[in-house]
């Protein structure tokens, strides 16, 4: 029940939205890509600053790069976005178990195998922003010519920290 009425809610939102709703001009294609953490305490139009239009964010379980390199591809190809921002965060949800926890979790409580599926936790934040900027560097299909950094978003005070590679 609670899922119906919070997308009830949802959708009731969206509709007084459409009411004042407008489509705002962008005066030009989003330069920046940005990954980062689906979690939902992270507002990254608030936190770093930025207007609608103005970036491309990826958002998935922890930031990843495994998971985002579609969506840079595309970002990169399609939109010649120029530099890219893998964005990790402090008591993230990732730092909180293994590969094998969530295949036997899923196991118990859903009868679901997922042996071939890799989650991509971390035990280590920082170690988990360098693992990432050396994905990005070995992939053939993302631009090699651009800035990428890595940083760490602190919860506790909202604070953005570049990780050295």
């Amino acid at each position: 029940m609670y899922r119906v009425t919070t997308l009830k809610k949802l959708l009731e939102a969206n509709q007084e939205y459409t009411r004042s709703y407008t489509l705002q001009p962008v005066e030009s294609t989003p330069q920046v890509a940005l990954v980062l953490c689906m979690d939902a305490r992270i507002n990254p139009w608030a936190a770093f600053g930025l207007k609608n239009g103005e970036v491309h964010v990826i958002r998935n379980a922890g930031g990843r790069i495994a998971d985002a390199i579609r969506s840079l591809v595309i970002s990169q190809t399609m939109f010649d976005t120029k530099a890219v921002g893998i964005i990790h965060h402090t008591e993230c949800g990732m730092l909180s178990f293994t590969d094998e926890a969530m295949r036997k979790r899923l196991r118990e409580e859903r009868h679901a195998v997922a042996d071939d599926v890799a989650f991509l936790p971390f035990a280590d934040l920082e170690e988990s922003v360098r693992d990432d900027l050396i994905l990005y560097r070995q992939s053939p299909l993302l631009r090699q010519d651009i800035p990428v950094r890595g940083y760490i978003f602190d919860l506790a005070t909202g604070a953005l920290r570049e990780v050295e590679p």
